[in-house]
């Protein structure tokens, strides 16, 4: 699986001397990408955007992302470096009994401290880094019966999962601060005995920010994971812009994304498990429609990252090579203008680099701004239900915050 992130950089003047050149559009780059504040020669902000995925560092050349004071002229360069495909590995468990879910916490916080290095200051994990995504595996589902070893399995992947909150998002939180990093992180929630597909989000003070559940999982998902519900479609203001994320399929839901608009996002994530070429078309529409930069980050596989027969199967294909792709990636990242700035990289694990200018957002909602000057509200209007929908109230609980409220 791949990780995330952007690098921004915002000064109020640029000093003499200071022009930065990019070393290039495709180049790669060792660790994980991260958010992390600077004080550079009077700088008000410093934002890093990185998807995380490449090999070896060949060098990388820092971008200056120069702002002016607050009413004055907006000049902005982002360099954008993405990672596209952080590899599963022993480390990352699918379906294990650990309650520690292993190593995969350990991995991240390696990641975390490989994108500080780099300067990063946001880090954005992909879907379920944090209990896996059990691709290829069909839980022994049929209509109309389980298996048992498919009631094993979930077994097993229930333990996997993490409680939101928790001592485990109490140790990411704690590395987010360690690293003085914006923290995006994909996890298997466990919430009683029912599992969803959450996006955890953190600040670079070790805070806690809150969380997205999936609100609506695709296909068999439907039998592991939850629903999410309306009181989870956070869009965050930071120092670096409004953060947030729909994961995989629900990006195709335009409701779901005209929520996102109205809530102003700006640097929308889509951390997918959908390969194929038809989800670039996807992603740049998106970009058109919202006038913001969509950063999508996919993983990439093979068939070796994933435990061996009999204890980890893919559905009809027992005979897998392990050298097989299962997943190729396509990660990319797109402009306000729908410009593809990097990517899309199908070539394996790999560091995409592209010059972000923030200045697109006003001048792509110049021409379309689908929440405001194009919207016809007396016509075509949405209601969103922001609110927790428990299976269960009570009264008794229901008059509490009643009276609270008073």
């Amino acid at each position: 699986m791949d990780a995330a992130a952007m690098t921004l950089r915002l000064l109020d003047g640029e000093p003499k001397g200071s022009q930065s050149k990019l070393a290039g559009e495709n180049q790669t780059l060792d660790g994980a990408g991260a958010f992390r504040r600077h004080g550079d020669r009077g700088s008000r902000y410093e934002r890093r955007l990185v998807d995380l995925d490449r090999p070896r560092h060949r060098g990388a050349s820092r971008l200056r992302l120069l702002r002016h004071p607050r009413h004055s002229r907006v000049r902005v360069r982002v360099r954008v470096r993405v990672r596209v495909c952080v590899k599963l590995d022993d480390d990352l468990c699918l379906m294990c009994d650990n309650v520690e879910y292993r190593n995969v916490v350990y991995k991240a916080e390696r990641l975390l401290a490989e994108a500080a290095s780099y300067g990063a200051q946001l880090v954005v994990f992909p879907e379920a880094f944090v209990g896996g995504y059990p691709r290829g595996s069909d839980f022994g589902v049929v209509i109309g019966g389980r298996t048992a070893k498919g009631r094993e399995d979930f077994r097993r992947y229930h333990a996997s999962a993490i409680d939101v909150p928790g001592p485990e998002v109490n140790r990411l939180a704690a590395m987010a601060g360690k690293y003085k990093v914006f923290l995006v992180m994909g996890v298997i929630e466990r919430d009683g005995y029912t599992l969803y597909c959450t996006v955890l989000s953190f600040d670079s003070q070790g805070c806690y920010l809150g969380k997205h559940r999936k609100l609506m999982p695709t296909a068999l998902e439907r039998v592991i994971w939850g629903f999410g519900d309306g009181s989870t479609i956070p869009v965050y203001e930071t120092p670096i812009g409004k953060i947030g994320a729909a994961i995989c399929w629900e990006n195709r839901m335009p409701l779901l994304r005209m929520a996102m608009y109205a809530k102003g996002v700006e640097i929308y994530c889509a951390p997918t498990a959908d390969a194929r070429q038809v989800w670039q078309a996807s992603m740049t529409h998106i970009a058109l429609e919202g006038g913001c930069f969509v950063l999508s980050a996919n993983q990439f596989c093979r068939r070796k990252d994933y435990p061996p027969p009999p204890e980890y199967s893919f559905s009809g294909d027992e005979d897998m090579d392990p050298e097989s792709v299962v997943c190729a990636g396509g990660s990319v990242i797109i402009s306000p203008l729908g410009n593809i700035l990097a990517g899309p990289n199908y070539d394996g694990e790999a560091l995409i680099s592209a010059d972000l200018d923030l200045g697109d957002i006003a001048r792509a909602k110049f021409d379309f701004d689908v929440v405001g000057h194009y919207s016809r509200p007396e016509v075509l209007s949405l209601h969103v239900w922001d609110h927790p929908a428990p299976s269960v109230s009570f009264a008794s609980e229901v008059e509490k915050s009643d009276v609270s409220h008073k």
